[in-house]
């Protein structure tokens, strides 16, 4: 019987690394060992309500400038009471109330059978067969505790979540869909038995700590709380030592990095950002001020065409510069069509060779930065690699607690410390010769010192609990976080969010197997039909249908897509300056148009008016008027200076 740590909190063993990376149980002689764990989150739990409790009760009071020596009332409301029953979280089960003031903890209790045989001393066969806590009783799992474990057919198979290998449904009868459901329903159908599955409580991987004790998967296959560990698990030779792993069922699968993707900025008008708005405002008054010296030039130059036409008469170009061709002239002047001829006079040509070289260097300038601004937002990427992350520390990186990656950079880092001090002892030890100390000396530490800052660096930026953690920290960090994890888990979350990229190659690639307690009967059947259905191509199959076909695949743009050139996003800015040139041009022929019959119209109406004054002086007609003070018509002959068409075509009405 064995009390057994809910794993919520993993207070122990954050204690335990505290003490260990600090140096604090050298000092100390102390060590947490598995039997002193639950006595020491107990009264970790002790002192946590005791200054829990005083600091909710201090903060009821307001900061007295001085003592006041009498008696005061005081209204306190805060209770240990009340701190232990708004706690929803301990090491080792919940605090339960009996009476008004006396608790106890519902420590869950776990049987194993042991059993062992001399003829198998490798078969460490572990096999829980109920539980037993002070509110529920005992509980037994397989009808009696006295069963043979070794002859039952049922396993328990703990997991954890992550997707695609393992993701919850809404199926009460089918809670768990994936990969390796697929993969253990058809192990299952060829090596002929039962599972029953549930989650591992800390949701861990597992690792060890100093006092060679496991967590997560591992730790329930080693304590016996599972029969076999089903989850993309790596193989390594850390696990192999306490657990026994079937055949790769996963190809190697490596470590990398995933990250946000840059926000790339779209706008229609970008081509006008490459220029800031006072330099744009600069032109146009550059413009305007060259086209009005233009025109003044030509007008008082007595070289210009305006005012020596019969010098130029010879000349096949004639233009005279006025003000709207100056302005047409130093427009088209910046197109590759150009301005056309230029002035006669030698001070308007000084001013349009002048304004000719500004256009030249404005419009350079331009296309350079045009470019440049176009594929920078592209080009740049911060971080391409693990040594990139390791040289800056602006961005924030971390593995998942608990993972392989956790324990592959908390080696690596141990691994150089140890070589730090060996190099170190050797360097000291005055039986060396002066001139072998001097080789020993050519290695400078800190040379090799890579994974020692970046496992630093790690603890301090806090390491993530679980996939979800760390993906939402990459996705809302404000300085950026880069995730180190296995490919498969970040190629997925990249499959569905297209915020997500995975960043540089991958390192430390491991193949994915199942776990089985260490002999298990179990690893041989399993391995057989996990190569069974290797040379099926079933696994190929399988593959297919979580990755390619999986449902939850969202289709993003290809990043490559965009480097081959310059997308609509960033350039359709342009169509819409023709289209508004185009709509300019319509609106102006409409007014054109409208303009000229308008013209012609009064044309007309005065050419018939003179007409027909011509005719009235000639007949010198007489017409009827009406006086409206008097009512009455009378005859009377108009001359021809007052004499219009209006005089002429009278409307009588009474």
């Amino acid at each position: 019987m064995r009390p057994f740590s809910v794993g919520k909190l993993m207070e122990i063993r954050d204690l335990d690394d505290f003490l260990f990376r600090n140096e604090i149980g050298l000092d100390l002689d102390y060590t947490i060992n598995g039997w002193d764990s639950l006595n020491v989150a107990f009264y970790m739990n002790v002192m946590g309500y005791a200054f829990d409790t005083l600091r909710n009760f201090n903060s009821t009071f307001d900061v007295m400038p001085s003592f006041v020596c009498q008696e005061t009332s005081m209204n306190i409301t805060t209770t240990v009471k009340d701190v232990i029953l708004n706690d929803p979280y301990h090491e080792y089960g919940n605090y339960t109330l009996i009476g008004d003031d006396l608790f106890f903890q519902d420590v869950q209790v776990r049987i194993f059978k042991i059993d062992r045989d001399k003829d198998y001393e490798d078969a460490q066969f572990n096999k829980q067969v109920g539980t037993w806590t002070p509110t529920s009783k005992l509980t037994v799992m397989y009808g009696s505790l006295e069963v043979d474990v070794r002859s039952l057919n049922i396993f328990r198979v703990v997991t954890l979540i992550q997707p695609p290998f393992i993701q919850r449904t809404n199926d009460p009868n089918e809670p768990y869909e994936g990969y390796c459901i697929d993969l253990i329903n058809m192990i299952k159908n060829e090596v002929n038995f039962t599972y029953t599955i549930y989650e591992v409580e800390d949701g861990s991987f597992g690792t060890m700590d100093d006092n060679g004790n496991w967590n997560g998967l591992i730790g329930a296959l080693v304590s016996g709380s599972a029969d076999i560990a089903l989850a993309p698990l790596s193989v390594m030779a850390e696990r192999e030592n306490d657990v026994d792993f079937t055949v790769p069922y996963y190809d190697l699968v490596g470590t990398t990095i995933l990250m946000k993707k840059a926000d790339v900025e779209y706008s229609l008008f970008k081509f006008m950002k490459v220029l800031e708005w006072p330099v744009w405002l600069c032109i146009v008054g550059a413009y305007l001020f060259t086209s009005l010296l233009l025109w003044i030039f030509d007008k008082f130059s007595p070289y210009s065409f305006t005012n020596n036409r019969e010098r130029y008469t010879n000349d096949v170009e004639k233009r005279e510069f006025s003000l709207k061709e100056c302005l047409w002239f130093c427009m088209t002047s910046l197109t590759p069509q150009g301005g056309g001829e230029a002035p006669k006079n030698i001070s308007g040509r000084l001013v349009a060779a002048t304004w000719w070289l500004f256009g030249f260097i404005i419009i350079a300038s331009y296309t350079a930065n045009l470019a440049a601004f176009l594929t920078v937002s592209r080009l740049e990427q911060p971080i391409s690699s693990l040594d990139d992350l390791a040289k800056q520390y602006k961005i924030e990186y971390a593995p998942i607690k608990g993972s392989a990656s956790e324990t592959y950079f908390r080696r690596m880092a141990e691994i150089e410390e140890t070589f730090y001090n060996m190099w170190k002892e050797m360097s000291l030890n005055e039986s060396m010769s002066p001139r072998d100390r001097a080789k020993l000396a050519v290695w400078d530490y800190p040379v090799a010192d890579k994974f020692t800052n970046m496992w630093r660096y790690m603890q301090e930026s806090k390491l993530p609990p679980d996939m979800n953690a760390a993906v939402e920290r990459v996705l809302s960090s404000v300085d950026g976080f880069a995730f180190i994890g296995d490919a498969t888990e970040i190629k997925y979350a990249a499959l569905t969010n297209c915020k997500l990229q995975q960043v540089g190659t991958e390192f430390s690639r491991k193949p994915y197997a199942i776990a089985v307690q260490s002999g298990h009967i179990l690893k041989d059947e399993i391995s057989s039909a996990i190569l069974m259905l290797l040379n099926q191509r079933k696994l190929e199959t399988l593959k297919e249908k979580w990755w390619t076909e999986n449902p939850n695949k969202v289709s993003c743009p290809d990043s490559s897509d965009e480097s081959d050139g310059i997308s609509i996003q960033n350039i359709g800015g342009v169509f819409i300056v023709i289209l508004a040139g185009i709509a300019l041009s319509i609106v102006t022929l409409a007014f054109e148009y409208y303009y000229y019959k308008r013209q012609g119209k009064l044309a007309a109406k005065k050419k018939e008016e003179l007409e027909m004054k011509q005719k009235c002086c000639y007949a010198n007609k007489w017409k009827w008027t009406c006086d409206s003070s008097k009512w009455k018509w009378k005859w009377e002959r108009k001359s021809c200076a007052t004499f219009s068409n209006k005089t002429v075509n009278i409307n009588i009405s009474i």
